[in-house]
């Protein structure tokens, strides 16, 4: 082998490494945003609640009413940065359908121009005869209003941004070299602009949580984190192309959605009454969570709503009390992530003994104990901290209204 030859083999033997590094350093990043996820949307689910319950309380136009109305706007904005956490975790809970990306796309584009201002100019060139996808909508709209706010802050004054589809055939001749990338038919969908552009060392860490080139203030470096994180949990991938003064252009990669895994997407299908059954009694709910501020506050919200409600720290006193309790208990409610048995045990334990008792989860980080790759179980509800009143009581009527559904023994 010539010196030319081994120079370029053992070039290409670091890139590789380069790529294992930051896919193993992205990896760990991400199961550390899932855990920060967890714990916060725990605290934000005591402060949530509680600004709601205290905000029943006060008489409009009184000056408390201002600073608690600040908290919850304060709260709510940090629930949204803990759902980019999340997304870049790949521990966001979603619903994929199969899904036209066109269309998705056009959708987001209605809303595009009052996000990004009167000096962007904005282009979409769709492929004819776009393969599909399974995706979740909600995850469109993020990535592209993520990809555009970010190519929009590279201007200097007016840019234009161009959109673009494609179906792409991936060969093995295409892949080597690409740690992340593997053969096969995917949708591609590309956001250019003709921006300032970036430089390599900005380039190598722009998908990194809080990373910004942004003033102080004006982001908070998680917007291109979550587009990373939602291509990897659709089983994508994501590459850049930019230079300095030569804009940049951000392409992501889905795989195609094969025609015999459709049946796979679609909505599970779970009988429902026409209404609520009529009851003179109030329905009874044992309530499980081992955080005290959120077990407290979620027993007020529903207190408030005329439920009779039983509260356990743990699994082993919620199966005490529920031997304890002289009549019927309606609904299970408890946390997933529980120290001794986690919420998915409870609930097979629960429904092994009381065979009709219905169950619904909660959890500010769903791990994979009743999700897979961040899609819920088929059937079983879930309900993501924090959670304002009005969605807990909600998804209980939901959950209420339904026959039961039995929790998989496989979990």
């Amino acid at each position: 082998m010539n010196y030319v030859a081994a120079k370029r083999d053992i070039t290409k033997e670091i890139e590789l490494e380069e790529q294992r590094q930051q896919a193993q350093k992205m990896e760990s990043v991400g199961r550390l945003a899932g855990g920060v996820a967890h714990g916060f949307n725990n605290m934000l689910q005591a402060i949530l609640g509680h600004t709601e319950i205290a905000l029943e309380k006060v008489k409009d136009g009184e000056i408390m009413e201002y600073d608690l109305e600040a908290i919850r706007s304060a709260a709510q904005r940090s629930t949204e940065l803990t759902r980019q956490l999340l997304a870049f975790g790949r521990k966001q809970t979603i619903n994929p359908e199969v899904l036209n990306l066109n269309q998705a796309v056009a959708n987001t584009l209605k809303m595009l121009p009052e996000i990004l201002g009167k000096n962007v100019s904005i282009g979409w060139q769709p492929a004819k005869n776009l393969w599909r996808i399974a995706m979740d909508p909600v995850q469109v709209d993020q990535m592209l209003v993520n990809l555009c706010v970010n190519a929009r802050d590279a201007f200097t004054d007016h840019g234009t941004i161009t959109i673009s589809s494609c179906n792409l055939h991936l060969t093995d001749d295409d892949i080597k070299g690409q740690t992340e990338r593997g053969p096969g038919d995917y949708v591609a969908l590309s956001v250019s602009d003709d921006g300032c552009g970036m430089d390599k060392s900005t380039m190598a860490n722009i998908f990194e949580p809080f990373f910004t080139t942004k003033q102080n203030g004006r982001r908070t470096g998680m917007g291109l984190a979550t587009v990373y994180g939602i291509a990897k949990q659709n089983q994508g991938f994501i590459e850049v192309e930019s230079e300095p003064g030569h804009g940049s252009v951000f392409t992501i990669y889905f795989p195609r959605l094969l025609t015999a895994e459709h049946d796979e997407l679609a909505p599970a299908t779970t009988a429902i009454s026409e209404k609520a059954e009529k009851r003179e009694e109030p329905e009874t709910i044992l309530l499980v969570d081992d955080e005290p501020a959120a077990l407290h506050v979620c027993r007020v919200m529903l207190e408030n709503e005329g439920y009779r409600v039983l509260v356990a720290a743990t699994g082993v006193k919620a199966i005490e009390l529920a031997h304890e309790n002289e009549g019927k208990i309606d609904l299970l409610i408890t946390d997933v992530i529980m120290p001794e048995t986690n919420g998915y045990e409870l609930a097979q334990r629960m429904q092994s003994k009381w065979p009709t008792i219905k169950c619904m989860f909660i959890s500010g980080y769903t791990a994979d104990i009743i999700v897979r790759r961040g899609v819920v179980e088929s059937g079983l509800q879930f309900l993501q901290k924090p959670f304002a009143a009005a969605a807990l009581v909600a998804k209980v009527r939901k959950t209420l209204a339904q026959h039961t559904v039995k929790v998989p023994t496989n979990g």
